[in-house]
């Protein structure tokens, strides 16, 4: 008996030496591929518009992408598209900020410490152009709540899509802020170019306008760019089609 354990284990051992030891795999969380993720369903006439070096898109993660699928999503709530719009818009208006002036600043921490930092500059202002920009106004708002924001109303035609101005108000010294023009889909780039000429008029100068916007198509994106090279545009997603139930779905009259 003795001599058959003695068998079985020296067997035991044998197998055991030969065993080949696989290294260790990591566990990968499961998410989506930054490249996939960024790309959108049609790249046609995006890389072009994207040349400009005004033309800047947020940085797009799993998250924002979700933001935009629901927004797009025909069946979304509009207690569900408010909330998840207005999540993506703060998303743009703190990437806005990104774009003005700040000065350095020391403060004194609790504990009798200095530390070295920024302070933003005043001297900025929103515009909002009537009716679905109006829906960015909060965001804004929520970032700087003494900020200043003046309105456009501007109505296009619909066989011809020319645009006309209906209404404009504006601080009193629009013309030494830096704006940021709210419109969040962009179809055509007819609003924006004759909001950017009622700007202009005013005294504003077209590299301290910026443009925030969600979602919005390359051809609207070449025609603003032609027309005014020095404007900024700020956007979520360059696609062909855009979602242009935003307005009437936000403020529930769709």
């Amino acid at each position: 008996m003795a001599f058959s354990l003695c068998c079985v284990r020296n067997e035991i051992d044998t197998c055991m030496q030969r065993t080949v030891k696989m290294p260790a795999v990591e566990a990968k969380p499961d998410v989506v591929p930054q490249e996939a993720v960024s790309a959108p369903h049609d790249d046609e006439g995006k890389e072009d518009v994207l040349m400009s070096r005004n033309v800047k898109l947020i940085p797009i993660t799993n998250q924002t992408r979700e933001l935009q699928t629901i927004i797009r999503e025909k069946n979304t709530s509009r207690g569900d598209f408010v909330f998840y719009a207005d999540r993506l818009i703060r998303m743009v208006v703190e990437e806005g900020l990104n774009h003005f002036p700040y000065t350095p600043q020391t403060v004194i921490t609790p504990i009798g410490a200095p530390y070295e930092g920024l302070r933003f500059v005043k001297g900025g202002c929103g515009v909002s152009i009537v009716r679905s920009g109006e829906a960015m106004e909060k965001g804004l708002r929520d970032c700087c709540r003494s900020i200043r924001i003046g309105k456009i109303l501007i109505q296009s035609n619909e066989d011809t899509h020319e645009a006309k101005v209906v209404y404009a108000k504006f601080p009193e010294d629009i013309a030494r802020r830096r704006v940021l023009l709210m419109y969040p889909i962009m179809s055509t780039g007819n609003t924006i170019i004759k909001a950017t000429k009622v700007l202009l008029e005013h005294g504003v100068q077209p590299d301290n306008i910026i443009l925030l916007n969600l979602f919005c198509t390359p051809k609207a994106v070449r025609c603003v760019t032609k027309a005014f090279p020095q404007l900024t545009i700020l956007t979520t997603e360059i696609h062909p089609v855009a979602p242009n139930h935003f307005g009437q779905k936000y403020f529930g009259t769709d």
